[in-house]
């Protein structure tokens, strides 16, 4: 039976010295980037907001336009849950509606009945097919087209005034009713206000784009941005919210107004996606993880290759060796691994000594009849023995390698 043996004091086996060594560079990179994301974090936790968010200096939010109002006199209030924007509403407020097509079901029912007879004005920012069902019934929804410069073609002194702006995303009409139909792409308006009881009214934005700050100065944005949130002395900036409490509260009202009213298809604005709720930072932080990953993963492939040999740095008996492959063997429990190579070995041996070439030292048809001429004693199948199956136990293989042992020598002193 082949034993298992002690360690040798030549093992190969790294120590966490060298351990810590070869990985140290990578741990002590990877720390840096984990400090320098957290203190990023911390830097701009207080200032980094969202898009179309009037606290946000970034490109796409609307801090610009926040401050442009303020400067003439309005004041500006950012609501986050439904209460607060249901509570402003009144006929000397503009409510703004950032993301209608994050509110529930129930939400956009309760926000339209706060509207409605509010006497003042809801702008609604790019709402889909199924919300302006819900918020502007009789209005319809059509797909998204780019945003591009446009003219106003129509009779709203606002867009009159303000002239060519960036409009277009989501298009909208309002068959039989007395809406105000502007900015028309593709023949359907892209801004469309409805007159609502008590001198009220609700503008609907098929794009945000002319309130973002990149785009303020350019065309008319400014001015259409003004006239529109300006119009009353009080402007609420409602950004829903999925952490309000209203989003999974039910207010009584049954489904069935969502069906048989408006298109189900989805278009750009109408429903939102996973994506689109996750942080712009963290996705891109996402990516450059991803990236960091496959240049390491670059820079450690590029030691491996191809097997080569090399001088060992110490001197080790064979000894050593043989036991540790047969430690392996025994770990492996590979007796068949092991019956071939005492086969192998011993066929070559004694195909020196029986003068049959080294080629040919594998052929049973060519060994056999050579190491027969050579030996006396009979009883054992040579066939069997040196060209055989692999042993079915331990005892067999350790029986297998004296047999092996006994003919090599009967064949040396023959």
């Amino acid at each position: 039976m082949i034993t298992a043996t002690a360690p040798s004091p030549t093992s190969t086996a790294r120590t966490p010295r060298q351990v810590w060594a070869r990985s140290r560079g990578l741990l002590i990179a990877l720390l840096i980037l984990v400090i320098g994301g957290v203190a990023f974090a911390a830097v701009r936790s207080g200032a980094d907001y969202g898009q179309l968010d009037p606290r946000s200096a970034d490109p796409k939010g609307s801090r610009a336009t926040a401050e442009l109002l303020k400067a003439r006199g309005i004041s500006v209030t950012v609501a986050t849950t439904l209460d607060e924007a249901t509570t402003a509403a009144g006929p000397d407020t503009t409510l703004l509606v950032a993301g209608p097509n994050l509110l529930s079901a129930p939400q956009q029912r309760r926000l339209h009945r706060a509207t409605a007879d509010s006497g003042g004005r809801t702008l609604l920012i790019a709402p889909g097919p199924v919300v302006v069902t819900r918020l502007a019934p009789g209005v319809r929804a059509k797909p998204h087209r780019p945003v591009r410069a446009l003219s106003p073609s129509c009779e709203l002194a606002a867009a009159r005034n303000a002239g060519t702006a960036d409009m277009g995303g989501i298009r909208y009409t309002a068959p039989g009713t007395t809406a105000t139909a502007c900015y028309p792409s593709d023949g359907l308006s892209s801004l469309l206000v409805l007159d609502t009881r008590q001198n009220g009214d609700t503008v609907l934005l098929g794009s945000p784009d002319f309130l973002h700050n990149e785009r303020l100065d350019k065309q008319g944005n400014a001015s259409l941005a003004l006239q529109l949130l300006g119009s009353r002395p009080h402007l609420v900036w409602y950004l829903p919210s999925l952490a309000d409490p209203s989003a999974t509260s039910d207010d009584g009202i049954s489904d069935g107004d969502d069906h048989g009213g408006g298109s189900d298809e989805e278009g750009p604005g109408q429903e939102s996606t996973f994506l689109d709720l996750v942080p712009s930072g963290w996705l891109w932080g996402t990516l450059q993880l991803t990236l960091a990953a496959a240049l390491a993963a670059i820079w450690r492939a590029r030691r491996l290759g191809p097997l080569v040999t090399e001088r060992l740095p110490v001197s080790i008996r064979a000894s050593e060796t043989a036991e540790g492959r047969a430690g392996l063997y025994r770990k492996a429990n590979a007796r068949d691994r092991a019956a071939d190579s005492l086969r192998t070995a011993a066929r070559t041996r004694i195909a020196r000594l029986t003068d049959v070439p080294a080629r040919e030292a594998h052929v049973s048809g060519v060994l056999l009849p050579a190491v027969s001429a050579r030996i006396t004693t009979t009883g054992n199948d040579l066939s069997t023995l040196l060209f055989g199956p692999a042993p079915a136990n331990d005892a067999a293989l350790v029986l297998l390698a004296e047999q092996l042992d006994a003919l090599e020598r009967e064949v040396r002193t023959s």
